[in-house]
């Protein structure tokens, strides 16, 4: 269904003062607000949305495409704080900050100040506002637990979670033990798997951009996560990204899943075989405190937009409390694109649907450091990625090798070999 939504509309010539031209992302959220718009925001302010939805890969080379060039085809895009700061630095993107100061109504307080921060450049300016957020968390079937004397600690180490992982395997007929990302890409298997190096003690580049790939806590992590997902983890692992495990948890084909805290609204959602079922505990840990990812979908505008005080105008109703409430009565509160402000938390009706997870998030996001996610300094920002523009590269090429470990052509050892070659490449770049 998703995919068909791609490519949807085309949008009207830029330049048109009552129309804003957006291309997003196709996610499920998008795909909610583009079904919306019209009915309500276009009736209430007169201004048309002509969307373009696309899938993620594909949005992100036309995104980057139209942005680089400037050539003002779409207003307003769904870019990451992944692209935040080098797009701001390039000079692609519109500021904000007026915007938001002078719309009271937006209550740009009320944004989670983690988020606030990764979407905040180097030289102060706020460059993109939030649709929603998320960190990374442990998914559990609590029935499963209960029915087989196994606890969830309150804060679980990798290794109580591969314990628990190798006691669920088979749990119940074709049940596993663990959904883990294993599909090729820097934004599937790279994402859990960098969390689990951040907290084993490992780093892609020290803070002089020395490429740390062959290190022995980066090998140790990886080794970890293979061995973890091969013995204990789903079927066809090297060919599972977060909509396969997502499957396999609400399909009961798995015990736990470790993943972004976004899943959580599709567990507990009407119809979901398991909702009710699951526990949330927070993203596994070793040596640091705390290891959950941080990532939003949000919304920046093009510098040479022509309609930008209209592109405000979009930006600020997506991204309201007033539209999150919108999605609750219109759609299931199940489906509010959350993560991103102080009061969705604080909302009686989201947390009617949202309780068995709204707290886990939440800490999640706010514990969640991008400048210092490890055990020791880094060049640049990121979590689960490195904040550069080059990580996109480097990222899925180490990527597919670690897939093929996983998948049992050749060995963590020679996957990381080769991974150390291209990162010292991109390392000797940044210096």
């Amino acid at each position: 269904m998703l995919a068909a939504c791609g490519g949807a509309g085309g949008g009207s010539p830029a330049g048109n003062g009552t129309s804003v031209n957006v291309v997003m992302v196709n996610n499920p959220q998008m795909v909610d607000l583009q079904k919306l718009t019209a009915e309500h925001f276009t009736k209430e302010t007169g201004i048309k949305v002509n969307f373009t939805v696309l899938p993620e890969n594909d949005v992100r080379d036309k995104i980057s495409q139209d942005f680089s060039n400037q050539a003002g085809q779409y207003d307003v895009a769904t870019i990451s704080n992944f692209e935040v700061p080098f797009y701001a630095k390039n000079g692609w993107l519109h500021a904000l900050d007026d915007y938001a100061a002078k719309d009271t109504a937006f209550q740009q307080d009320d944004i989670l100040p983690p988020l606030r921060q990764s979407l905040t450049a180097a030289d102060g300016k706020l460059y993109a506002e939030p649709f929603y957020g998320e960190s990374s968390f442990l998914m559990y079937r609590k029935d499963v637990f209960a029915e087989h004397g196994l606890t969830m600690p309150e804060k679980p180490t990798w290794q109580q979670v591969a314990d628990l992982a190798a006691r669920a395997d088979g749990a119940r007929k074709d049940m596993k033990g663990i959904c883990l990302r294993g599909l090729p890409g820097w934004g599937e298997v790279i994402a859990p798997l960098t969390t689990v190096v951040n907290t084993m003690g490992g780093t892609w580049f020290d803070k002089d951009w020395k490429a740390r790939l062959d290190s022995p806590e980066f090998k140790r992590a990886t080794n970890f996560y293979v061995d973890l997902v091969r013995r204990h983890g789903e079927a066809g692992a090297a060919q599972s990204g977060y909509a396969e495990c997502l499957n396999n948890l609400t399909q009961g084909k798995t015990a736990m899943w470790y993943d972004a805290t976004a899943a959580a609204g599709s567990l507990e959602a009407a119809g979901s075989p398991v909702k009710g079922k699951i526990g949330y505990a927070p993203a596994p840990v070793e040596k640091t405190e705390s290891s959950g990812w941080l990532y939003t979908w949000a919304w920046g505008v093009q510098k040479a937009s022509k309609n930008p005080d209209n592109a405000w105008k979009f930006i600020s109703w997506a991204s309201s409390q007033k539209y999150e409430e919108l999605v609750g009565e219109e759609i299931g509160w199940s489906s509010v694109p959350a993560g991103k402000r102080a009061s969705t938390y604080a909302n009686p009706e989201y947390n009617k649907i949202a309780g068995a997870f709204s707290k886990v998030t939440m800490d999640a996001i706010a514990g969640a450091n991008p400048r210092n996610p490890g055990t020791q300094p880094r060049p640049t920002a990121g979590i689960q990625f490195v904040g550069i523009p080059e990580f996109t590269d480097l990222g899925t090429k180490v990527s597919q090798e670690i897939s093929a470990a996983i998948a049992g052509r050749g060995t963590v050892d020679e996957a990381l070999a080769t991974s150390q070659a291209l990162a010292e490449k991109v390392g000797a770049k940044q210096k």
